[in-house]
């Protein structure tokens, strides 16, 4: 699958992890209208949900425009708090194309919201890996989750890669701030 275009929508509440990635749309124009709303940094309404949901009644819906309606649909679940549907969402995309690095991106997120590090690891390392068009926020959700789980180092370096990434990205550099590094 080619690189989508991603999108910064929303902080996520309650975690540092930053921003959903969506990912770009190419048919049906329900799908075109759940990518809008996942871009959107408002609220997402219900219908916008129904949006996602009916893209998924449409037969013209390829592949690639249904796993990004899995992504966005996931991104708009998780910002209305609905957690296990939006988890349903990304494997679902993952599932269908194991190459699509959004749906890895965003669980990244999820499980750094659940308080998961462990799981999100290998999550944001898989959509480094798999080429995710927001690298800054992969290394940045990869650096959190390498910091609560100890890994000091890692977590040092991921968030100076971030910050190489996106300089005008404020969050990175503060939390480079925080460190102090001492050669031997």
């Amino acid at each position: 699958m080619a690189k989508s275009s991603v999108a910064v929508a929303a902080l996520l509440a309650a975690s540092p992890v930053p921003a959903l990635a969506s990912v770009t749309v190419i048919g049906s124009s329900s799908a075109r209208l759940c990518i809008q709303a996942a871009d959107s940094p408002l609220q997402p309404t219900f219908q916008d949900l129904r949006h996602c949901d009916q893209a998924f009644g449409e037969t013209s819906l390829s592949l690639y425009d249904t796993v990004a309606t899995h992504v966005n649909r996931g991104i708009l679940r998780l910002r209305h708090n609905r957690v296990e549907e939006a988890m349903a969402d990304f494997d679902r995309a993952i599932e269908l194309d194991p190459e699509q690095p959004e749906a890895y991106l965003n669980k990244g997120a999820l499980m750094i919201r659940l308080n998961d590090p462990g799981r999100a690891l290998p999550l944001f390392s898989l959509a480094l890996q798999h080429e995710t068009s927001r690298p800054a926020l992969a290394h940045y959700g990869r650096a959190v989750a390498n910091e609560a789980l100890g890994n000091v180092r890692e977590a040092y370096s991921d968030y100076r890669r971030a910050s190489e990434l996106a300089p005008g990205w404020e969050e990175p550099r503060l939390e480079l701030r925080r460190f102090r590094v001492v050669t031997r």
